[in-house]
C-alpha cells in the first residue's frame, strides 16, 4: 500500500505565529516524515489581519504547499493581486465568482495529485457567502475525475456546521478539518466512510492571549461593549496545533490522523486512530 503523511496546521496568528511556525517546522517534518503542508494563514501577516504576498513568499520557503484562508483573507489589498495570479493561496469557494482567486487547488506531491479546498460556513459569520454544502456537492463533480486524494479547511464558526459538513463529505474525501475558532479540539479521529475529520484545528500564536491576540483591550471591549483595536500578543509561551493525516493514496481514504501540538519547545503527538 502507498500512503501519504499530510500535515495540517491551524490559523497561524500575526508575528507570534510566524516566528513559532519557523521554529517548529523543519523538526516535525523531519521527525514524522511529512510529505505535505496544508497551513491556515488568514491570521498572518505581521499584524494578525489577513496576508501578505511576503507572508506567502515565507511559507513557501518553510516548505508548505497551500495556504488556505477565510473570513480576513480582504484585509490586506496588496494580497488581491497574488490571489488573482496564484493557485497557491486559497480564499473560500463559496465566496462570489467575482472575487479574486480560487477555492481549490491541485498539486503534486510524490507523482500523487493532492486536492484542496477552501470553504467557509454560514452560520453566525458575517458574510453572505453560498451555501457550503451545495458548493462542495459541485466542486466534488469536478474534483473526483482528478484525484481520489482530497483535503477540504472548513473555515466556520460552530461545531456544529463543522461536523455536518464532515459527515455530508463522508466517503467522497480524504480529511475535512475545522479552522477558525483558534482552539484545538480533541475529537479527531476516521468516520465511517473513511474520512478524517477535527472540528478546529487551533492555531500557531501565543497560547496566553485570546485567540493569539493580547487579551487586555478585548476583555475591556467585553465590558464597556465600546471598539478597540486588536494587538497581536507576543509573550511566551507560544503554541503551535494540527493534525497530520496519513492517506491511501489509491483509494484516497484516511489511515490515521493524530493530533500535533507544541507549547514552547515541548511537542506532543496523541496516540492518533486507526482503521
Amino acid at each position: 500500500m502507498s500512503k501519504l503523511r499530510v500535515l495540517l496546521i491551524g490559523d497561524v496568528v500575526g508575528s507570534t505565529g510566524l516566528a513559532m511556525f519557523q521554529k517548529h517546522i523543519p523538526h516535525i517534518k523531519e521527525k514524522y516524515a511529512i510529505d505535505a503542508i496544508i497551513v491556515n494563514g488568514e491570521n498572518s501577516a505581521p499584524n494578525g489581519r489577513g496576508i501578505t504576498p511576503r507572508v506567502m513568499k515565507f511559507f513557501k520557503h518553510c516548505g508548505v504547499d497551500v495556504v488556505t484562508s477565510g473570513n480576513h483573507i480582504w484585509a490586506q489589498r496588496e494580497i488581491y493581486s497574488y490571489l488573482a495570479e496564484n493557485k497557491d493561496l486559497l480564499r473560500p469557494a463559496n465566496f462570489p465568482s467575482e472575487t479574486p482567486g480560487t477555492g481549490v487547488t491541485i498539486f503534486k506531491c510524490k507523482d500523487e495529485r493532492i486536492a484542496v479546498v477552501n470553504i467557509q460556513g454560514r452560520v453566525f459569520m458575517r458574510e453572505l457567502v453560498d451555501d457550503p454544502f451545495k458548493t462542495m456537492e459541485s466542486l466534488l463533480t469536478y474534483l473526483k475525475h482528478q484525484t481520489p486524494i482530497i483535503f477540504v479547511d472548513v473555515h466556520a464558526e460552530t461545531t456544529s456546521e463543522k461536523i455536518g459538513l464532515a459527515h455530508f463529505l463522508d466517503g467522497k474525501v480524504s480529511g475535512v478539518v475545522g479552522t477558525h475558532t483558534h482552539v484545538p479540539t480533541a475529537d479527531e479521529r476516521i468516520l465511517p466512510g473513511g474520512t478524517a475529520f477535527v472540528t478546529d484545528l487551533g492555531m500557531v500564536g501565543s497560547l496566553n492571549g485570546m485567540l493569539g491576540m493580547k487579551k487586555g483591550p478585548i476583555i475591556q471591549q467585553f465590558i464597556t461593549q465600546m471598539p478597540t483595536r486588536y494587538e497581536v500578543e507576543t509573550a511566551a509561551p507560544g503554541t503551535m496545533s494540527g493534525v497530520y493525516i496519513d492517506v491511501d493514496t489509491a483509494t484516497g481514504k484516511a489511515l490515521d490522523i493524530k493530533r500535533v501540538h507544541v507549547i514552547d519547545n515541548e511537542l506532543h503527538v496523541d496516540a492518533g486512530v486507526h482503521e
